[in-house]
């Protein structure tokens, strides 16, 4: 049974940063490409950033690309996401999942980490 545990959200100001953190278990970690999403309240779970297996290779939805950072450690079944120059449309419910659709229905979702970003 997959499992998967955000953190590290918060409350923070416009143009502060926060990283957060998802701990997997319950797969072979390394064999995936793993993806950050989001929901605000009232809209769509979007895509945040995708990350390759290796992660040798990364993408980012326009709306954070060059403020916000994918990252992975196999060895830690871990992925992270450092989020510079946070705004407050950034505000919302994080979470980690498998970047092929197929899968989610098979793993679920966390509980996800809340980020507000306000002054």
């Amino acid at each position: 049974q997959v499992q998967l545990v955000e953190s590290g959200g918060g409350l923070v100001q416009p143009g502060g940063s926060l990283r957060l953190s998802c701990a997997a278990s319950g797969l072979t970690f390394g064999d995936y490409a793993m993806s950050w999403y989001r929901q605000a309240p009232g809209k769509e779970r979007e895509l945040v950033a995708t990350i390759t297996p290796a992660g040798g290779s990364t993408n980012y939805a326009d709306s954070v690309k060059g403020r916000f950072t994918i990252s992975r450690d196999n060895a830690k079944n871990a992925v992270y996401l450092q989020m510079n120059s946070l705004k407050p449309e950034d505000t919302a419910v994080y979470y980690c999942n498998a970047a092929l659709r197929l899968l989610w229905e098979h793993w679920g979702w966390g509980q996800g980490t809340q980020v507000t970003v306000s002054s």
